[in-house]
């Protein structure tokens, strides 16, 4: 290569080319608090207003100075970031003070055993793999019990006293001699079990992270549809369709065949075999728009789980330590979960830290050996992790108070906006500072060039560019379709802020009335 040859883009490249072409190819050079800055072509620092904070994860703020100053005193201490297999009690304490505040937000007495990962679509791998072990011991115990009945009328057949009952359950080509029954009802049951996958469930529009198994939960079809053989079925429910969650677990209800003697007859009866393995629910649906659960579905969740005996498994990644103004997003609407994940916040915006919670009368001790993860536990994190702790529950809970405060001023702002512009702005939606904005479909707007990027499913990044290059104010796409733009600023959003956002949605929505193509999408 020549001294004047450009260097190879190895990192990044189509998506830098993606962004360049939508606009958003900026490069921040700086953070704090609620603002990113970036260089200008004269080498100026130009401030915009931060209303992604990292998806959710910044509640207090990029680079917030407690957190810094006490990740600064945790490396100058020297702590061991990595002691594999040694007694790690920063892992316990942190395991204990969350198990302290869901004990107290949900009035529960049970206690959930922690296990410790990275991200965010990690944690509810870990779900995913303890939920499979679960049903895979409830079916062991089904096939145990069965497998009792069995020998025990084989042994009673030995008199010849019983007879075989007709029934729907008795195995085609059986003859009417027990021995022969048991035999079928032995062979019938090893094809059952050898077809039987397990199943999860997860909301529609529902995100869950993007690996393998957690790429399954997440509901978009570019995303997911490549990978779908690589992973375990996953049936995704309406959250407006209550009546769909029963139909589906019928469709997905599977038996095997048990004997039971009545008198001196031998009958076939069908029993539940463990199929529905999980049941993923995010309390407010990032990849919805940010559109909470409501009570009436979340009883129905509880209600259906508790009848075929699987978990459900509330996804607290994003609406988790404080985003709601509750230390659990699911408490707005009484959800219960048997396994909670959380991340994003937990990690103090300076490290990666996340964790699944397995409701102790439920978890599998030997998880703890089956599963491992060489950066999870760290010591580092784990400091981190009991700082976020300890500022949340600070001066009685202020933190969870500034959030429903700022949050409630900030919804008021949006729907002024949107009060005004009711053709422009569908809904405003969310909970706490964990909001969206829903711009109407524009995929028949009058002006050709907003009906074409409506249509292309890129129209969310452009009006994200609009707010960037005449507002400064970054605000980037969440929900399906890209209408949606995600507002989840840190707990220290100001009131000045807040109506820079307001001037900039309302600049954006003039724009939209009025079908100015050459502002909202210059060449």
């Amino acid at each position: 290569m020549s001294a004047s040859s450009p260097a190879p883009v190895l990192a990044d490249s189509a998506l830098n080319q993606w962004l360049a072409s939508m606009g958003l190819a900026v490069e921040y050079v700086r953070a704090e608090g609620n603002t990113l800055y970036y260089r200008d072509e004269n080498g100026r620092e130009v401030p915009v207003l931060d209303l992604a904070c990292g998806f959710g994860s910044l509640l207090f703020g990029h680079n917030n100075d407690e957190i810094v100053e006490h990740a600064k005193s945790v490396l100058d201490a020297r702590v061991p970031f990595h002691a594999q297999l040694s007694v790690l009690p920063h892992v316990n304490a942190v395991a204990s003070e969350i198990n302290r505040i869901i004990r107290r937000e949900t009035g529960t007495d049970q206690y959930y055993s922690a296990i410790f990962a990275n991200t965010g679509a990690e944690a509810n791998e870990i779900c995913m793999k303890h939920a499979e072990l679960e049903r895979r011991g409830r079916v062991s115990e089904l096939r145990a019990e069965i497998d009792e009945h069995v020998a025990a009328v084989r042994a009673a057949a030995g008199g010849g006293r019983l007879s075989v009952a007709e029934g729907p359950h008795v195995p085609t080509g059986a003859h009417q001699d027990v021995a022969s029954l048991l035999t079928a009802v032995e062979q019938e049951n090893a094809e059952r079990l050898a077809n039987a996958r397990p199943v999860f469930l997860a909301l529609e529009n529902a995100f869950h992270g993007k690996l393998v198994g957690s790429i399954q939960l997440t509901q978009n079809a570019q995303w997911r549809t490549p990978f779908t053989a690589l992973a375990a079925t996953v049936r995704f429910v309406p959250a407006d369709q209550p009546d769909d969650l029963a139909k589906i677990i019928e469709e997905e209800r599977r038996t095997l065949l048990d004997v039971v003697v009545d008198g001196d007859v031998v009958r076939v009866v069908a029993r539940d075999l463990p199929t529905i393995a999980g049941f993923f629910v995010e309390p407010v649906r990032g990849g919805a728009g940010m559109k909470p659960v409501t009570p009436e579905f979340a009883r129905e969740i509880q209600n259906a789980c508790a009848a075929i005996g699987c978990p459900v498994i509330v996804d607290e990644v994003q609406s988790g330590f404080g985003r709601t103004g509750t230390f659990l997003g699911s408490s707005h609407m009484g959800l219960r979960g048997d396994y909670y994940t959380f991340a994003k916040i937990i990690a103090g915006g300076v490290t990666k830290n996340s964790v699944a919670l397995v409701r102790q009368d439920r978890f599998r001790p030997e998880f703890e050996v089956i599963h491992s993860s060489t950066f999870a536990k760290d010591g580092f994190s784990g400091a981190i992790a009991l700082k976020v702790l300890e500022m949340l529950e600070a001066d009685g809970g202020r933190a969870y108070r500034m959030v429903r405060e700022r949050g409630e001023r900030l919804a008021g702002a949006l729907n002024a906006v949107r009060a005004d512009f009711p053709d422009v702005i569908k809904e405003v939606w969310g909970i706490g500072l964990m909001l969206s904005v829903e711009v109407a479909d524009q995929s028949d707007a009058a002006s050709e060039r907003i009906r074409e990027a409506a249509q292309s499913g890129t129209f969310g990044y452009l009006l994200s560019a609009f707010l960037l290059r005449e507002h400064h104010i970054r605000a980037l796409p969440a929900g399906p379709g890209t209408r949606f733009l995600r507002v989840s600023p840190s707990i220290y959003i100001t009131d000045d802020e807040i109506a820079r956002t307001e001037a900039a949605l309302r600049s954006l929505c003039s724009a939209l009335r009025d079908q100015d193509d050459q502002r909202l999408l210059p060449s």
